[in-house]
């Protein structure tokens, strides 16, 4: 199930390979998706600033903040706890950058991304990030797991 190689992950950021890493090994087994009840915040403690956990909604698909850690609303000036996405960050569909989160429900995949901050990080010049796909039952998407650094 691993979709990036040790080589690749050797040029992310330290709390994003740490985050991947960890999320490697808490799979129940190799064709099993990590649910929520696999996490355990004591094991990842230095990377919970950091952290944020978002609930997926289905039918209609849709996603909400059920955790923003610090670091987040330190860069983005608020806490979005329990907002949807799309009330948070009302260009969020137009932006496109709703079908990373799309693509990991449907996919089951993980996505890594580093490259320039959107308009709703307006201090910073270049985000980093991973967003991981959790599954209550192992199969369905129902929870994804994400890390972002702020540059």
């Amino acid at each position: 199930m691993k979709r990036y190689t040790e080589e690749e992950r050797q040029v992310w950021e330290e709390k994003n390979r740490a985050l991947y890493e960890y999320w490697l090994s808490i799979h129940p087994d190799k064709t099993t998706l990590p649910g929520r009840q696999h996490l355990d915040p004591m094991d990842i403690p230095a990377l919970l600033p950091n952290i944020w956990l978002v609930d997926v909604v289905q039918d209609p698909l849709r996603f909400r903040f059920r955790l923003f850690g610090t670091a987040h609303y330190a860069a983005m000036d608020r806490d979005c706890t329990g907002m949807w996405i799309d009330e948070a960050f009302p260009d969020f569909t137009r932006s496109g950058f709703d079908q990373d989160y799309i693509n990991i429900v449907e996919t089951k995949l993980p996505s890594y991304r580093k490259g320039s901050a959107s308009y709703h990080i307006p201090n910073y010049k270049t985000i980093e990030r991973i967003m991981l796909p959790l599954a209550e039952n192992g199969t369905d998407v129902d929870m994804i797991l994400a890390l972002t650094v702020y540059f």
